[in-house]
């Protein structure tokens, strides 16, 4: 038997990069909060089963809440079987009688927000809508802040992007750049972007953020004598340090990526600018989809 209480809980299987880990985390800190519940992370589960990315666990570096599963709560192994008898269960009883939640279909699920825990539930899913959350904005912004102090570099460029107009802008690759690839946004997008935005704010400075930035600096060029490469080489931390960069703009040009969402979101002023693509993409990254994408931004 497990050594902790046996009151309500929610226990969230982290998975995914940092982006979703923040996802899960959000929908599942809410869900706690409002039923009263434990909020228990497992922070294994996800990742065993996840043999091509090899991901870990990020979310030791901000001050969220909860604790973390001992091996009664996490999902029992073979965690791939396991999931499939949860399935298989929960399948059976009404969605609010269920002890076992997941997201397939990706779009907002508004059943959710008025789901009951009673005793343990397992959340399963990436829950990519704010919606799930929106209600505590104020407790997940205060909590996704890194423990960490900057470096010297890290302190440097967020001074820099304090002190300016400063745009984020995101350039991600999820092919081998020049692919024929469903996934990578066009140059267009980019270039779109910057066009509108620098209506808007004639003198910004634009803060790059890519995980190829020779190609993508090559790429935006139009913009050379007013952009900034963030290139940071602390390696251990670079993940977190560079979304709570992100975070340090006031206006955002955003990938297809929920790494540059929260970034976007978290750092997100009255007065922000933040323009997202708006293509429908479906597949493991999958993107558009209804609830992902606050009205309030503009999607080009």
């Amino acid at each position: 038997m497990s050594s902790h209480s046996t009151a309500n809980k929610v226990i969230v299987v982290m998975k995914g990069g940092i982006g979703n880990q923040l996802f899960c985390y959000a929908t599942a800190r809410r869900l706690a909060l409002i039923n009263s519940a434990d909020l228990v992370i497992d922070d294994i589960s996800g990742f065993i089963v996840d043999k091509h990315y090899r991901r870990k666990y990020y979310l030791d570096s901000f001050n969220t809440y909860g604790r973390k599963a001992d091996s009664n709560e996490r999902l029992k192994k073979p965690v791939f079987l396991f999931r499939n008898w949860l399935r298989f269960v929960n399948r059976m009883k009404p969605f609010y009688k269920r002890n076992y939640l997941e997201d397939k279909e990706l779009v907002f699920d508004h059943r959710l927000l008025e789901f009951k825990v009673n005793g343990v539930l397992y959340l399963d899913g990436y829950w990519q809508s704010e919606n799930y959350f929106k209600d505590i904005t104020h407790i997940i912004k205060r909590e996704i802040v890194p423990k960490f102090s900057p470096d010297p570099y890290t302190d440097y460029i967020s001074r820099k992007m304090e002190g300016c107009s400063s745009i984020a802008i995101h350039r991600r690759w999820f092919d081998p750049p020049g692919s024929n690839s469903k996934h990578n946004l066009s140059t267009d997008y980019y270039l779109r972007a910057i066009e509108i935005i620098e209506r808007l704010i004639p003198k910004g400075i634009f803060f790059l953020f890519s995980d190829n930035p020779v190609l993508a600096s090559q790429e935006l060029s139009k913009i050379k004598r007013r952009l900034i490469v963030v290139e940071n080489h602390n390696k251990e931390d670079r993940t977190c340090l560079d979304l709570w960069l992100m975070t340090r703009c006031q206006h955002f040009i955003i990938a297809n990526s929920t790494f540059s969402w929260w970034g976007a979101w978290l750092g997100e002023r009255e007065h922000s600018i933040i323009i997202t693509p708006k293509v429908i993409i479906s597949g493991i990254t999958s993107w558009g989809f209804e609830g992902l994408i606050p009205e309030r931004w503009l999607k080009i």
